[in-house]
């Protein structure tokens, strides 16, 4: 694989992108997990698991987003845009702060990978309508729920107006693709920086602060070409006191360090543009 030889702005080599995800499901439905292991049976709807979703707009993201505040930084925001219509003032509130807001579909349950042609865009129309009209700014990004697509999805995108999106896995950084007759960025959202795994598997919040400053020790082992790092929260899952915490000390570490740029996804998208790799 060839050794690309450029850097991020301000020439540094390692990007960090803040990643937070304010997630909601459509009316009747559940998260598919929970701190609850023991399953219901079908047909019946988990109320817990509901509630415990409903954490991160009620609570979780204004937690995250003073810890943001505090230390300057800046993050990307994926929004499912059911929560623009329940409720605008926590979409608001994270475009006021100046985060980036970006679509994250309708609902966890609106998976485009399942969707037509025809559904797809009305579902993209849709989103983009209602997260535009909460933030008052334009939505430029995607990243679709489990990160799953279909072929026409950034096709579909570009013709929408967005300027990248990040249901791709296959490199460690942003490339640019043909989109019809258009252009579109993908980048890939890295997930060894992740609270998933707090919750799936039960590791301790502060495994996620050991796993950044190892992905930060290996970037700068690297003897040439740029690295990017993912750091991805739910705002119901480490938008609690302890996850919280430790993803303060994160992001903290990052912004006080020399030779780490923090920028959005929409920031890497116009930096990679501005390349014409």
């Amino acid at each position: 694989m060839k050794q690309q030889e450029w850097f991020w702005t301000g020439g540094k080599r390692i990007a960090v992108i803040f990643n937070v995800c304010l997630e909601a499901w459509s009316d009747g439905k559940a998260p598919g997990i929970s701190p609850m292991g023991n399953p219901l049976p079908a047909g019946a709807l988990d109320t817990m698991a509901i509630s415990w979703a409903a954490y991160g707009v009620k609570v979780g993201i204004y937690r995250l987003l003073d810890a943001l505040a505090r230390h300057g930084a800046k993050a990307s925001v994926m929004v499912n845009a059911i929560i623009a219509e329940r409720t605008p003032e926590a979409v608001k509130a994270v475009a006021e702060a100046g985060h980036e807001v970006l679509s994250h579909s309708y609902a966890m349950d609106v998976i485009p990978a399942l969707l037509s042609d025809e559904e797809e865009r009305r579902n993209i129309e849709r989103c983009t309508m209602l997260l535009q009209k909460a933030s008052g700014r334009p939505v430029r990004g995607w990243l679709s729920p489990r990160g799953t697509s279909r072929a026409q999805t950034p096709r579909l995108l570009a013709e929408a107006g967005y300027t990248w999106y990040g249901d791709v896995f296959d490199s460690d950084l942003p490339y640019v693709i043909k989109a019809g007759d258009r252009k579109i960025v993908a980048i890939p959202l890295g997930t060894d920086v992740n609270d998933m795994p707090f919750m799936k598997f039960g590791n301790a919040p502060q495994m996620m602060l050991e796993a950044f400053q190892e992905n930060v020790a290996i970037a700068h082992e690297r003897s040439i070409g740029p690295a990017i790092i993912d750091v991805t929260a739910h705002a119901h899952i480490f938008g609690r006191p302890r996850g919280a915490y430790y993803y303060e000390k994160i992001i903290e570490r990052a912004a006080a360090s020399r030779d780490i740029w923090v920028g959005t996804r929409a920031e890497v998208a116009d930096h990679v543009l501005g390349l014409k790799l």
